[in-house]
């Protein structure tokens, strides 16, 4: 999920909460706040844990609520899963650390630290470009080995391959979600599990079509609305995530388009035009017209 600001830079609870709304009622399978896209580096640890507090409070049991709790400190990130085990969620994401750029086993001794401190199921997040260092297949699968409540990974490395040779080697209670939209149907048909979605903050229905279509062996449909949503995928990543979405949100009135420094608006009218292509194509409602704008 985006964290909406408003215009003087604060974390907009009333936009939030119809964005929870906006999910639940569209049938999405789950939230993920304070991930990447929620620009959970940006918020202060107050902020953090209340955006989470209130995901749980508002789902109210409908969702599952996966939060966002990666820190490249381990230390600080112990402190963000255990609080947000304490507000109610059923798991905790936990991206690689960043900037840092532990080995292999620094890796594995950060999840282990992490998964050893709460009791809810904790999630790796994969992603190399972002953190600068890639978890390993072999490391994850000592974690998984020696952790039951390390149950999936988020797998954004880019690599269908690393995923595929992970799915061969994980036993069947582990779970491997996509953190690429565009891979998504691509890592299901190798026996994926879903994806951790960017697109699906403003295309929910059709985001669990796809993936559902996908996981249910139909992957005529998969396919047919994944070249549907190609475009916005595309769109997304023009520029660095989350600009492009939530400034697509912004378009459709789901929020404002406001950034936390040093993330910044769309940077040149063709991007921005790019957007707006994306969502002609998809002829999609408002947040009007969805009932959902104060």
């Amino acid at each position: 999920m985006i964290t909406p600001f408003t215009s003087t830079g604060a974390v907009d609870i009333g936009a939030f909460k119809r964005l929870v709304e906006y999910q639940i009622n569209s049938g999405i399978d789950g939230l993920v706040p304070c991930g990447t896209t929620g620009e959970s580096s940006t918020l202060s640890h107050d902020e953090h844990d209340r955006v989470i507090a209130l995901t749980v409070q508002y789902a109210d049991g409908r969702v599952p609520v996966i939060a966002g709790t990666g820190s490249n400190s381990t230390a600080e990130a112990i402190q963000l899963s255990q609080h947000a085990e304490q507000s109610g969620v059923d798991a905790v994401l936990v991206v690689n650390p960043y900037y840092v750029k532990p080995t292999q086993k620094g890796l594995y001794y950060h999840f282990k630290a992490i998964a050893e401190a709460v009791s809810i199921p904790c999630i790796p997040y994969n992603i190399k470009s972002r953190s600068g260092v890639n978890l390993e297949n072999e490391t994850l699968f000592k974690l998984m080995n020696e952790h039951d409540n390390i149950v999936g990974v988020k797998e954004a490395s880019g690599s269908l391959e690393q995923m595929k040779d992970m799915i061969e080697m994980r036993h069947e209670r582990f779970y491997l979600l996509c953190g690429d939209d565009n891979m998504t149907v691509d890592l299901i048909e190798a026996g994926g599990n879903g994806v951790v979605s960017v697109a699906a903050n403003l295309v929910p229905e059709k985001m669990k079509e796809m993936v559902h279509s996908a996981l249910e062996g139909n992957l005529k449909r998969a396919r047919e609305l994944e070249n549907q949503l190609m475009p916005l995928f595309k769109a997304t990543f023009i520029e660095t995530n989350p600009i492009p979405i939530k400034t697509a949100m912004a378009m459709k009135g789901w929020c404002l388009e406001s950034f936390r420094l040093p993330m910044c608006s769309i940077s040149s009218e063709e991007n921005y035009a790019a957007i707006q292509e994306a969502l002609a194509g998809l002829d999609l409602p408002d947040a009007t017209e969805k009932g959902q704008k104060e």
